[in-house]
């Protein structure tokens, strides 16, 4: 008789998120490892491990047992369970409930347009959405849009009981968490079971949704796991791009949404690694320095405008940062000035970059240090980690030019992202055509737009979509900004393509000046040829013919430049800019 093996438990056991949350409770139960701040009151939430671990199984059965919601199958997504939460405790519940009993996850973007956000639910067709009492407002208001779609409506509030609402048979997170039994039989799902769906912020037409499983949750986090021990980080060894300090010792401080990207996988890495998880709610300067005094965070992930926003503080020496070893940057392009500014001021840090996309879940490439760069001096150093970087170990990513060729490794020639590997979202939600655009000859192509140096860096130059076609040459707008920002008296700077009847398009540079310093639009032009154009970094044709000196840069709802709000009140940045000289 043949022996009886168990494959579902050995050569085919599945890569699941419920292994991330078991390990901490099993390990470390009465550590404390989840602590929230309300960002509007200042108090503060602390759960151990196991508190954390049983209040998530009581909404497991919650989900099950109380609203009705089924599992998915590979190829088939379970019930979506939306979230319009901020980065608290109970969204960190939901991020391991509701993927872990196989339905999907939809942390929905509260910062995109109504419209958009409208369009996300019920595309998605969310069965229960679970809402915070501070995004309340934008539910209520939307509301009358997306209550076809949705069947159940929970609040989420640290104040007890629930509001005064015209939503109609909403029921409380807490009293829906009373009474359930705090432990779970997680079952052993498939690990292509669909865990979340994420939705791109829908700048060029409606956003999409990309869909994620188990496995390729867990393998990206292993990835990003791996990387302290096969890469060259200077100052820490620590995964750069991602702000990331490896250990169990490690405090990071959750700044990035959790509705955007998964958090940039933080949710899962952190868990997985048993580390004191710190949970700002919305992101304030004062209450990121506070956190990081009190709760000695080491690490951190940032967009550029968040970095803008701290250099800025003028309060910021009267906090103790100390214990503060790195800043991860994503979201759009490190510049080396903004870099430099900030390790001035906290010179105990040190700040590095990295690219990823809602498609790739979302890390894709991060900058690190090659063997022979180790004993390079610090400026050189820099140098090489405001760089976009080079790809995380596991993916395949080429830059090829508009005949699908590789481009050449000389730092200048631009071509487009490809991108393929096992995180790399495989579809759009219920948008076979979308899929099939984004996928081609076996590859993912990004839209971005980067360079090559002879080391292999890659570095973003642009959205295709924003790239500037001035003539028969390209502009890319990103490197226009990574200069100007070196610029002592510049905080942050956004160029932009505007028509010319000569050339097609020419640059236009919106410039926000630090709060103490004087400059004018010459001056930006005059730095730009003396630190670009001087030292061969870009010729003289390239430099903006327009300069708006300005407060008011546009964002998107992520904090990346949004050079679309700009092209659509473009009046009204041409009335305030100024014609510029570049003779020298």
């Amino acid at each position: 008789m043949e022996a009886r093996t168990y494959p579902e438990f050995s050569t085919h056991y599945p890569l699941l998120l419920t292994t991330f949350m078991k390990r901490p409770v099993s390990l470390y139960p009465d550590q404390v490892g989840v602590v929230y701040r309300n960002h509007l009151s200042g108090d503060y939430a602390r759960f151990t491990w196991k508190q954390w671990h049983r209040r998530t199984s009581q909404l497991a059965h919650a989900l099950q047992a109380t609203l009705g919601v089924k599992a998915g199958s590979p190829g088939e997504p379970g019930d979506r369970i939306g979230t319009m939460a901020l980065n608290t405790h109970r969204h960190l519940e939901l991020y391991y409930a509701v993927p872990c009993i196989g339905a999907t996850l939809h942390p929905i973007n509260v910062r995109l347009a109504p419209e958009h956000v409208i369009y996300t639910i019920n595309h998605a067709q969310d069965k229960v959405i679970f809402v915070d009492d501070t995004v309340l407002p934008l539910l209520e208001a939307i509301y009358d849009r997306i209550k076809d779609t949705v069947e159940t409506f929970v609040y989420m509030s640290d104040r007890p009981g629930l509001p005064d609402t015209r939503i109609a048979g909403m029921v409380s997170y807490e009293s829906l968490l009373a009474d359930q039994p705090d432990e779970f039989d997680w079952p052993y799902l498939h690990e292509d079971t669909n865990a979340t769906l994420c939705y791109t912020t829908g700048t060029t037409g409606q956003p999409k949704g990309a869909t994620f499983t188990h496995r390729q949750l867990y393998l990206m986090t292993l990835h990003i796991m791996a990387m302290p021990g096969i890469t060259n980080i200077p100052g820490h060894d620590i995964a750069a791009g991602l702000g990331v300090k490896p250990g169990e010792n490690a405090v990071p401080l959750l700044n990035t949404p959790m509705f955007h990207i998964h958090g940039w996988g933080a949710p899962f890495l952190h868990v997985f690694s048993a580390q004191k998880i710190v949970l700002p709610g919305a992101f304030t300067v004062q209450g990121f320095c506070e956190l990081v005094e009190r709760e000695k965070v080491t690490s951190v992930g940032i967009v550029p405008t968040v970095a803008a926003m701290l250099l800025e503080y003028e309060d910021l020496p009267k906090y103790d940062l100390s214990s503060l070893e790195r800043i991860g940057v994503g979201g759009g392009a490190l510049p080396l000035g903004l870099k430099t500014k900030l390790e001035r001021m906290m010179p105990g840090f040190r700040v590095s970059s990295g690219y990823g996309m809602t498609e790739t879940a979302p890390t894709t490439i991060v900058s690190f240090v090659k063997k022979h760069m180790v004993g390079w001096e610090r400026q050189r150093l820099d140098e090489v980690m405001v760089k976009t970087g080079l790809p995380v170990p596991g993916l395949e990513v080429r830059v090829v030019d508009e005949e699908g060729q590789p481009v050449p490794h000389d730092d200048r020639t631009v071509g487009e992202i490809l991108i393929r590997g096992p995180w790399v979202t495989e579809r759009y939600f219920r948008e076979p055509e979308r899929s099939a655009e984004a996928w081609q000859g076996g590859w993912f192509h990004t839209g971005d737009i980067a360079k090559i140096d002879a080391d292999g860096y890659i570095v973003i130059a642009d959205r295709l979509k924003d790239v500037i076609r001035s003539g028969a040459e390209m502009v890319p707008t990103v490197l226009l900004e990574n200069l100007i920002s070196m610029a002592d008296f510049v905080s942050e700077a956004m160029v932009v393509g505007v028509p010319d009847p000569v050339w097609g398009e020419k640059p236009l540079a919106l410039v926000s000046l630090r709060p103490g310093h004087q400059a004018c639009a010459q001056d930006v032009i005059d730095f730009l040829v003396e630190h670009g154009v001087a030292t061969g970094k870009i010729t003289r044709w390239m430099l903006p013919r327009l300069v708006a000196i300005t407060r008011d840069i546009p964002k998107t709802s992520v904090g990346k430049y949004n050079k679309k709000a700009v092209r659509d009140q473009l009046d009204r940045y041409l009335a305030i800019a100024t014609n510029v000289s570049s003779d020298a």
